[in-house]
């Protein structure tokens, strides 16, 4: 009987995903939008994807000399946010509208910016030093310099008066400082400690550009399995698993940097991360620096003597030479998930929770936007400087991973985190469904996920109604295969996995026509009056977290 209502069912499916491509139009209208308020405004800063502008704005800020630290932070806000502006336009244009030699031309553009930046803080900072005496501490004699930027903090110390004493140095009102051997405070040197909130060390990843004769394997599933009515979806689901690869290569994980610059011996240091991000150093955490000379890779050697101390959040260690310092964080910490929920708020507003081992994470999502509601960290609250910013969905997950909640898997990932893998088609299909009926129906996660099969999904759902008591929700149990749903005859409590349908029920070829058999005429009619970018938005979020395979 589903069989010969199939064509029928698969039509309306398609009716419904039209909302997709609705919504991709409304971010091309957006981007061309953004394009024309550059053009008006007039400010003087180059438009990031004209080559010319951008070529410009480079040469004539190389050209620029004698310029002092404070106008070199002023200058790097410009150029921090045209390196986001590019790589906003990598992640988030979709692939048809992105030329080979458009990804190639931004790339180079954003390594040329970095460089440039990062050389003008060297030329700044030796400009500093030889003002190094009219600096002088009144108490030590030797030079200390302090300047606080929200990006960048610089901390500079030139030993003037070379007294074998002064070998323990703490920057006044912060908790910053290092020790030097006794040999090194009778030396002309001095020390620069460079902390910036992005990552001014690790090079450009280059982004893959794609071949027109390899698809993902996404791809070329639907090409072999999915009938003509659902072709009018292929080319959205290339472009979501594209950018998902595109992000990949060009999200840093790493976010407290401190460089310091002069000769080879070993220095002690002592650090407190200055934001409220305490996640990454309750969490498992590294101490790496960068050996430049012997390759662009970060490494554990050449430092010893590391402590950390949770409640003053200071980090002590001891270097045996000068050079780049990072604290990364395990980029698969919170992986595997342990369970998930997505359920609705409100019209067209929905709460997606994920739990991992050490924390769970709430967030909302409406239209085209994305917000972190709550972050509890080992079962208690914690407070996020991103918690009620709402943002796009891509700027929001680099900004999540940044602050070290990263719940995003990359095409690696399965190489470091014991996955239940389900085929790709399957998956998509599913996601896509789910956002379809997110609007009135909350999903959850089943235990039985992980007996089915690869080429089929369990997951928990029900009709969400307001007055309802959500302690005990009756949920029903859906297997999916991306061809056909069904009801299952067992609960999440039973004690054994059986594919048994349940009484009273039929298979049908979409969950939308799956729900439908239980639901009311108000929840159906809620999801065909969904916002398009609300639907996508949801299910950017759920191809982004793969909360199906991953948990």
């Amino acid at each position: 009987m589903d069989l010969e209502r199939r064509n029928e069912e698969l039509e309306e499916l398609y009716l419904l995903e039209r909302c997709f491509p609705e919504a991709e139009k409304l971010k091309q209208e957006t981007r061309m939008l953004s394009q024309w308020k550059h053009y008006i405004q007039c400010d003087g800063s180059p438009d990031p994807a004209i080559a010319q502008e951008m070529n410009t704005f480079i040469s004539l800020w190389k050209e620029k000399t004698n310029e002092t630290f404070e106008e070199v932070i002023e200058k790097s806000k410009v150029v921090l946010n045209l390196i986001e502006k590019l790589k906003f336009i990598l992640l988030e244009t979709p692939p048809c509208d992105l030329q080979d030699k458009n990804i190639i031309q931004y790339q180079e553009s954003i390594l040329q910016l970095q460089e440039l930046l990062h050389l003008k803080f060297n030329v700044a900072t030796e400009i500093l030093l030889r003002q190094a005496s009219t600096l002088a501490d009144l108490d030590s004699g030797n030079m200390e310099k302090v300047i606080k930027d929200e990006n960048v903090t610089l901390y500079v110390w030139a030993n003037l008066k070379k007294n074998p004493r002064h070998r323990s140095v703490r920057f006044s009102e912060t908790q910053i400082g290092f020790e030097i051997p006794r040999i090194l405070a009778t030396s002309d040197i001095a020390v620069r400690l460079l902390h910036t909130h992005y990552d001014h060390v690790s090079a450009l990843h280059p982004v893959s550009t794609p071949s027109k004769e390899h698809a993902s394997s996404v791809t070329e599933l639907v090409k072999d399995d999915v009938e003509n009515v659902e072709k009018a979806i292929c080319k959205e689901v290339e472009e979501e698993s594209k950018q998902q690869e595109k992000q990949s290569h060009l999200i840093q994980e790493e976010k407290l940097k401190v460089e310091e610059e002069q000769d080879d011996t070993e220095v002690k240091m002592s650090s407190a991360e200055e934001e409220s991000e305490a996640i990454k150093c309750e969490l498992e955490m590294k101490v790496l620096s960068e050996t430049v000379s012997a390759g662009k890779h970060w490494r554990t050697d050449g430092i010893s003597n590391v402590s950390y101390k949770p409640n003053e959040r200071l980090v002590t260690f001891s270097l045996d030479t000068f050079g780049p310092v990072t604290l990364i964080q395990d980029a698969h910490i919170n992986m595997p998930y342990q369970s998930w929920e997505l359920r609705p708020l409100d019209v067209n507003k929905v709460l997606l929770t994920v739990t991992t081992v050490f924390t769970e994470i709430q967030i909302q999502i409406k239209e085209n936007l994305c917000m972190l509601s709550s972050v509890k960290l080992k079962d208690k609250k914690h407070i996020s400087l991103l918690e009620g910013t709402w943002m796009t969905p891509i700027p929001f997950i680099i900004a999540l991973k940044e602050a070290g909640l990263n719940i995003f898997p990359t095409r690696y990932s399965h190489f470091y985190v014991v996955i239940n893998n389900k085929v790709p088609l399957v998956e998509v299909k599913a996601y896509r469904q789910m956002a379809l009926l997110s609007s009135t129906f909350a999903f959850g996660w089943s235990k039985w996920n992980l007996l089915c099969n690869s080429t089929k999904v369990v997951f928990k759902v029900r009709e969400h109604l307001p007055e309802e008591c959500t302690e005990n929700p009756n949920w029903a149990l859906l297997m999916f295969s991306g061809d056909r749903a069904q009801r299952l005859k067992i609960k999440e409590e039973s004690e054994a996995f059986s594919e048994a349908l349940k009484e009273e029920t039929e298979f049908h070829s979409t969950l939308y026509h799956m729900v439908r058999d239980f639901a009311s005429k108000e929840a159906m009619e809620k999801v065909r009056s969904s916002n398009c970018q609300f639907v996508n938005s949801v299910c950017h979020m759920l191809l982004s977290t793969r909360l199906l395979s991953y948990s």
